[in-house]
C-alpha cells in the first residue's frame, strides 16, 4: 500500500534526525515505533518554530489520529531527511504529511506517514475553530 499525499499539500518544514543505535531492533532494522518518533519530532519541531505548542491552560494542538506505511528499512547509522507538508485544513482540524528519506540517498522515500490535528481548548476540553495565524501556516 502506497500513501498518497494531496495534490494540494504545502511543504511547512524540513529537518534531519538521527538514528539512534536503540532505534533498532533485534532484527537490525529501525523498529517501527521509531517512524513514529521521527514523525513526532518533526511535528513538534515545527510547531515550536512555528509558535503553535500547546498551552495547557489554553488552546493547542492534539493529535486525533496518527499513521505511518513503510516501504524500505532504515538502518543504524545514518540521518532521516523529513519532509512534512500540510492540507485539508477545516473548520477545527488540518491533516500533516511526512516523507522520510534517508540523508544520504535523497528523493528515496523509505517510509511516509502523517497526522490528523484538531485544535483544542485545553480548559474546556473542547474543539474550537483554528486560529487565523495557523490556518495561514497551513493553508
Amino acid at each position: 500500500m502506497k500513501i498518497e499525499i494531496p495534490e494540494i499539500k504545502k511543504l511547512l518544514y524540513q529537518m534531519t534526525v538521527p538514528i539512534r543505535w536503540g532505534d533498532m531492533d533485534a532484527m537490525g532494522h529501525v523498529n517501527n515505533t521509531s517512524y513514529f518518533r521521527y514523525l513526532e519530532t518533526c511535528r513538534i519541531d515545527w510547531m515550536r518554530s512555528a509558535g503553535c505548542l500547546p498551552d495547557s491552560q489554553g488552546q493547542g494542538p492534539v493529535i486525533v489520529n496518527a499513521f505511518c506505511n513503510f516501504y524500505k528499512q532504515l538502518e543504524y547509522p545514518g540521518d532521516v531527511l523529513m519532509k512534512m507538508y500540510a492540507s485539508d485544513p477545516g473548520r477545527t482540524t488540518f491533516e500533516t504529511w511526512a516523507t522520510m528519506e534517508r540523508a544520504d540517498q535523497p528523493g528515496v522515500i523509505y517510509a511516509a506517514g502523517g497526522a490528523t490535528t484538531i485544535w483544542v481548548d485545553f480548559p474546556r476540553q473542547k474543539a474550537v475553530a483554528l486560529p487565523d495565524g495557523v490556518r495561514a501556516l497551513v493553508s
